[in-house]
């Protein structure tokens, strides 16, 4: 099925492009989300004409997160753990743990703004990204420590 990316997709594409995707990935995941429309000539019309308005859009909402990560500025967030026999960690800190955490300093955070490929497992300091907007990121330093 060929779709009208209505916002840029990581890994897929950017807005405006016409890709070619799975029937069931499209009707499940694109368009309930408002990320793309079916590619017929009467959608491609409404796209060219609703692009300007899409361009003034994307660029408040960039401007919105840069805004929001410069109040976030050097964030920091201690995340404590308990730990047994040779400081081995019993569970590990996932994105859902760090949102709460910067909820509780006082910061809205959506766990999907988290860019945390695999749970941390060890104790120690990392640097994590928020991805605010698709150009936007705002570094947020987590230290996991032992209860």
């Amino acid at each position: 099925m060929e779709i009208i990316l209505l916002d840029s997709v990581p890994k897929l594409g950017n807005r405006g492009q016409v890709v070619k995707v799975k029937s069931g990935f499209a009707r499940n995941y694109l368009f309930p989300r408002n990320l793309a429309l079916p590619a017929t000539d009467g959608n491609r019309r409404v796209f060219q004409e609703n692009e300007r308005h899409l361009i003034k859009r994307d660029i408040e909402l960039s401007g919105a997160a840069r805004e929001r990560a410069a109040k976030l500025g050097d964030l920091s967030v201690s995340i404590t753990v308990q730990v047994g026999d040779e400081d081995k960690m019993y569970g590990s800190v996932t994105s859902l743990d760090i949102v709460r955490k910067l909820k509780e300093q006082g910061h809205e955070v959506d766990r999907n703004e988290v860019l945390l490929d695999d749970p941390i497992k060890q104790l120690g300091e990392y640097t994590i990204d928020l991805r605010l907007h698709r150009d936007v990121t705002a570094p947020v330093k987590v230290s996991v420590v032992k209860e």
